[in-house]
């Protein structure tokens, strides 16, 4: 079969099954990952039927690892971190030491290396991004103390994470080399010291020369007014910093994405970046995880089961433990350290990409992967419901006086997530800054309501930031974009401008995330009032008929006619042209 051939069945079949068994998971409450992995299953060589090619599938994965490690960057907000700096911090190091330790202990009892146990051990104790998010979205809790914590917590995964993919090679690789080992503990310093200086190095580079030029080549892309083009650059940065990483300074190629996201995250072209990256890292992330479970051998399960169950109480009983103990040490209430630890009991996407990495370096055993993704199943599975139940528990311990008095603190909490400024005040969005705009935004601003601007002219949002002025930069029509104005809190969100793209997707989006939102929307034709109205508009302003009602009242006045003939007139006309939109 031709080479190309297999590409295309690859490609197509292992998103197909993605999509078949994503679909069912999220039917049944799960998280698609666990269909994901269930797809690489059900097309990897173990299972029959269709076979996908295991060489492209994986090289496709590794675009969906750079990819997804630059979403992680793009999305990395240091302010997060610093807000919940105090617990994240300390109780993060502290959960991932003692889930390293545990994994490779229980490893070792079953005849794996120490390295291979350290490695294991780190793969187990980082938590799924995508998993915890989930999760606390769906039980409105992003937003609340304990959602700020967990997601600082993961902030420090991260980081973390990348110092390990740049390390392990020099710590790990350098302990399996006998030679090296002759040289002892010096040259392993220096093998150490090398990676940082490279490190550091690329770090540098990165945000020094990429911090100046890389913003300057989106701004010049995005003048052009191409969407495709932007696209194309944004993958074009992720993918060239990254290969550029591997081969100038020998990092590994997701910290050169990670490096690129974080850099191009920092500009203003942070939002529209990651709206127009989203849908290719989703696509080749979801392979990533296809190409994970092509490598499960069903059959090996009877040999594995041990060590799965025992990797699987260190997932769900390990880690949650060592984090509940040191956010309540820190002076958190129970049910905010039972919350922030079970929301960690879980494994995902960075503990594959760690353990990739040690098949790379010949450290882990075939059988590695097997109980990883078996240990991710089932703790993705898991961990939804213990999440729900967790509600239910501190209840229980409320109702036990003495309990209560001694899991949680007397004293005030010793810190909590900070309110950005003017994030309590009254703000409304305002899509569009041409004429109407301006004049929009100064009324708002006269009566004590923040506006805050989206807008696609990048120069434009340049000069409204520093005159001070709330502006985003993106397209209205997309998810992030309207976040990041904080629709969800917004009273009204008004279209200045006939030409947005896709008001009424944008509409709608608006009406989801806050649903008691006001919505003023502008159209150049009246048979475009309806679309809007439908999406859910309170009022549709359109250019057709302004010009009719002051055409009217102009020729009605020039006949002499009276205040109440004008009047009477307009509201025939208004009712005519909108029919009953028009109150």
């Amino acid at each position: 079969m031709p080479e190309h051939l297999d590409l295309i069945l690859t490609f197509t079949g292992g998103l197909a099954a993605a999509l078949f068994f994503g679909y069912i998971t999220t039917r049944l409450g799960l998280s698609p990952i666990v269909g994901y992995l269930l797809a690489g299953i059900a097309v990897g060589r173990h299972t029959p039927g269709f076979v996908a090619d295991e060489g492209l599938a994986s090289q496709m994965a590794e675009v969906g690892v750079i990819l997804l490690m630059f979403g992680v960057g793009l999305q990395f907000h240091i302010k997060e971190l610093l807000a919940v700096r105090r617990v994240a911090i300390p109780g993060a190091v502290a959960q991932i030491a003692a889930a390293t330790a545990l994994g490779m202990v229980v490893t070792h009892l079953f005849g794996w290396s120490w390295n291979a146990g350290l490695v294991f051990g780190l793969a187990i104790s980082v938590a799924s991004t995508v998993v915890l998010t989930r999760v606390l979205a769906d039980n409105d809790a992003l937003h609340t103390r304990t959602g700020h914590i967990a997601v600082g917590w993961l902030v420090v995964e991260d980081i973390f994470t990348v110092i390990a993919l740049v390390l392990l090679p020099a710590l790990v690789g350098h302990q399996a080399d006998p030679a090296a080992a002759a040289g002892a503990g010096s040259s392993l310093f220096a093998a150490i010291g090398i990676a940082l200086l490279k490190l550091g190095a690329l770090v540098a580079l990165t945000f020094l020369l990429g911090g100046y030029v890389i913003p300057k080549i989106l701004a010049y892309v995005a003048r052009t007014g191409s969407r495709e083009l932007f696209t194309l650059t944004i993958l074009v940065l992720a993918l060239g910093i990254a290969v550029g990483a591997a081969k100038l300074f020998g990092a590994s190629m997701a910290l050169g994405a990670f490096l690129a996201g974080m850099v191009v995250g920092q500009s203003e072209f942070s939002n529209r970046a990651a709206t127009e990256a989203l849908p290719f890292r989703d696509a080749f992330a979801v392979l990533f995880f296809v190409s994970v479970g092509m490598l499960f051998n069903p059959y090996q399960l009877g040999n594995d089961w041990p060590l799965i169950a025992l990797a699987t109480v260190v997932i769900l009983v390990g880690k949650p433990a060592a984090a509940l103990l040191v956010v309540r040490v820190l002076g958190y209430p129970f049910t905010v350290a039972l919350g922030v630890a079970v929301a960690l009991a879980q494994i995902g996407e960075f503990s594959f990409i760690l353990a990739a990495l040690g098949s790379e370096m010949k450290v882990l055993p075939e059988s590695a992967l097997n109980v990883l993704v078996s240990a991710s199943i089932i703790s993705i599975t898991v961990n939804p419901l213990l999440y729900k139940a967790t509600p239910a528990i501190g209840r229980w311990v409320a109702r036990r006086p003495r309990l209560s008095a001694w899991l949680n603190p007397a004293e005030p909490l010793p810190d909590g997530p900070e309110i950005p400024d003017g994030e309590d005040e009254h703000h409304a969005v305002i899509v569009g800054y041409g004429p109407v705009g301006r004049t929009v935004k100064r009324l708002l601003a006269r009566n004590g309501i923040r506006p805050i601007i989206v807008e696609m002219n990048v120069d434009t949002v340049r000069s409204l930031r520093a005159s001070g002025t709330n502006a985003v930069y993106g397209e209205a029509a997309r998810l992030e974009t309207l976040r990041s104005a904080g629709i969800e809190t917004a009273e009204a969100l008004i279209f200045t401008a006939s030409s947005v793209a896709d008001v009424d997707t944008a509409i709608r989006l608006a009406r989801e995330l806050n649903p008691g939102i006001r919505i003023l929307a502008r159209s150049n034709y009246l048979t475009e009032t309806v679309a809007l109205d439908r999406a859910g508009a309170h009022r549709v302003v359109t250019a057709e008929g302004e010009v009719a009602l002051t055409m009217t009242e102009f020729v009605l006045r020039s006949l002499g006619a009276t205040f109440e003939q004008v009047e009477r007139e307009r509201e025939r006309v208004r009712q005519e042209l909108f029919g009953d939109s028009a109150t």
